[in-house]
């Protein structure tokens, strides 16, 4: 049972190197490469779109690239001279504008033999305009092979990947949570980011057992990927899944856990002020940022606050008018009593006169108005740690206590909403919080809209998927959780991976009427 676990554990922290070991498949003709194979490599072009090119630049250097035979890298809709004696390996999305050039490239004989891979699967008619396009131009023979690579998502750590990062702002915070989006465009979305999570666990090669909220965009994508992946389990000549080590023995234990969580169980996180070593060494003089980090985790903390929230937007010297704007969504989304429309007007003049765009807090209003989370906000816990003025202490001390002190400061501090969600799914506590999280196991022959997981025993591990954008400080809240927890590991996926200005800027647009 240890072994079975620690082989689990070990499969699913390497998710970057899985990848990559299929990227290295791919580049080879889609045939096993070979480490330390002393014959020359066969030269050859490689032709990507730039989804293609985001999956590879993280897990490949040039260097890398040129090992393995890879003369020239080419982006698909570059104009590309005739290089008719060497063959080309195409890593591109199966896009209608993507094919027709692929056609083209067909039609003008650019290159010896064409390997195309496609990043997501191709359909049938898009397949039938390749077929077609090579029996016009005379090329059936040098298509060598076409393949569905599932390789549809960009690994960013070890332990951390994101759906993509062209034009994610169909998948954004802001797409999902439209006043006027249709049912169509909404599906469009889900069908999104469900592909790219199929592929992540094809790559994987592991089953998940899917836990979910309720009435949220999560459990929409946690539906659909119960039902994807049940189809493509069920047709057992064709299953993606049935050489995996993960899923093939009868043990529940040997699966990792999908835990998936939309963006609006906390809003508060992706705005906070960390203080961070990059923090520091940016500009934390010209901001006050200190003063801003230990404010917002009095707020989040429910901890008695010494200074006036208005003092500090009011003050000229205290930050930009994001960061105020910032301090006053987390003290708006955090606190269980709204201010009175009095007070809320005497901070909105003090946030115009600050500079501050209003739109992010008109929807704030408006989510908090509709959400259920209006009379329970995300608690944050308390935090262990007793901020005492950082910036002064290192002004005192010396610049070689700098890392010590915010090594001190700031990651003792509580679990995130997000990570105590997974502790509690990931060690099987029961918890109002999540006691009524929908339970999939794509694996059982037929789906049951149940709460009551199957599995009693606590999860090896886990990927947590936020829907609707993540940030570096929770994955790094999550990074922390888990040292604690010997022999367990974590991913953390999202849709996409914003920072505070950039979750603000769609708030706004958000708020504007």
């Amino acid at each position: 049972m240890a072994a079975a676990a620690a082989a689990t554990a070990a499969a699913a922290a390497s998710i970057r190197e899985r990848q990559t070991v299929a990227l290295k498949r791919m580049l080879n003709f889609n045939v096993p490469h070979i480490k330390n194979s002393t014959g020359e490599p066969v030269w050859k072009v490689l032709i990507y779109d730039r989804f293609g090119q985001d999956i590879i630049s993280p897990l490949l250097s040039v260097k890398e690239l040129r090992d393995m035979g890879i003369t020239l890298h080419l982006l698909l809709h570059s104009d590309r001279d005739p290089i008719p004696d060497v063959p080309a390996v195409y890593f591109v999305m199966p896009t209608e504008e993507n094919i027709d050039r692929m056609c083209q490239d067909l039609r003008n004989q650019l290159y010896e033999s064409y390997y195309l891979n496609f990043i997501s699967a191709i359909s049938r008619s898009k397949l039938e305009d390749i077929a077609n396009a090579a029996l016009a131009a005379s090329a059936v023979t040098q298509v060598a092979k076409v393949f569905d690579q599932y390789l549809n998502f960009i690994t960013l750590e070890d332990d951390m990947f994101v759906l993509c990062n062209q034009n994610k702002e169909l998948v954004s915070y802001r797409a999902i949570n439209r006043p006027d989006i249709t049912d169509t465009e909404m599906e469009t979305v889900m069908d999104t980011i469900v592909d790219s999570l199929f592929c992540f666990f094809v790559t994987l090669g592991a089953v998940p057992i899917i836990r979910c909220s309720r009435g949220t965009a999560a459990e929409m994508v946690a539906v659909k990927l119960d039902k994807k992946l049940r189809e493509n389990l069920r047709d057992a000549r064709n299953s993606l899944f049935t050489g995996d080590t993960l899923g093939a023995g009868q043990f529940s234990f040997q699966r990792p856990l999908l835990v998936l969580v939309d963006r609006n169980i906390d809003l508060a996180t992706p705005l906070h002020h960390t203080w961070t070593y990059q923090a520091l060494v940016h500009d934390v003089l010209a901001r006050k940022l200190d003063v801003y980090f230990e404010y917002e985790e009095k707020i989040m903390s429910k901890t008695t606050l010494d200074k006036s929230l208005l003092d500090i937007i009011s003050d000229p010297d205290a930050g930009t008018p994001e960061d105020k704007m910032r301090l006053f969504l987390i003290y708006y989304i955090s606190t269980q009593q709204a201010p009175s429309e009095a007070d809320l007007e005497q901070y909105k003049k003090a946030l115009t006169d600050a500079g501050c765009n209003l739109n992010p807090l008109q929807y704030i209003k408006q989510w908090k108005a509709f959400t259920k989370m209006a009379s329970a906000p995300a608690s944050y816990g308390s935090t262990t740690t007793k901020p005492m003025g950082l910036l002064s202490r290192v002004m005192n001390t010396g610049s070689q206590f700098v890392m010590e002190g915010v090594k001190n400061l700031v990651l003792k501090q509580q679990n995130l909403p997000v990570t105590r969600i997974l502790d509690n799914l990931m060690e099987m506590k029961s918890n109002p919080e999540t006691d009524d999280y929908r339970y999939f196991d794509p694996k059982m022959l037929r789906g049951n809209d149940s709460s009551v997981p199957r599995n009693k025993n606590p999860f090896q591990e886990a990927i947590v998927f936020v829907v609707g954008g993540g940030n570096y400080i929770e994955y790094q809240n999550l990074v922390d959780y888990i040292k604690g927890k010997q022999g367990k590991h974590i991913l953390y996926g999202c849709s996409e991976l914003f920072n505070a200005t950039q979750f603000i800027k769609q708030l706004s647009q958000l708020g504007q009427k």
